[in-house]
């Protein structure tokens, strides 16, 4: 991945863990990873835990940015998740998959857009 890439990645996920923090959620993990891959976001929403998949781009010329979660990508954070659930022994009242989409604009702040229980 390149620098650039790293750096709007990097953006977005800071813009949304300051829209849900400002939702009431609280960032339990950013960027955890292991050797199948990573958890943008974990948070808690009450006595549920959600798993935040993040995505940011810079136009829409290639549709919204949650048409880039795929079904294997879903596979892959639902697994993730699973994973990540039996590291930390936090045992959640229950677990949702969400996506925040982040579009930067020209002038004012980025727009975003959460997506809850997306998959």
């Amino acid at each position: 991945m390149t620098t650039e890439r790293q750096a709007v990645g990097a953006y977005g996920e800071r813009v949304a863990a300051r829209h849900l923090r400002d939702q009431g959620l609280v960032v339990l993990d950013r960027n955890w990873r292991c050797p199948d891959g990573e958890l943008d976001l974990v948070l808690r929403d009450g006595d549920d835990v959600v798993f935040c998949e993040v995505k940011t781009r810079r136009g829409e010329g290639f549709g919204p940015p949650a048409a880039a979660v795929t079904a294997d990508k879903v596979r892959r954070l639902r697994r993730l998740g699973a994973l990540w659930l039996a590291q930390t022994g936090v045992r959640p009242h229950a677990m949702r998959f969400d996506v925040v989409e982040v579009l930067p604009q020209r002038r004012g702040g980025p727009q975003v857009r959460h997506i809850r229980g997306a998959f």
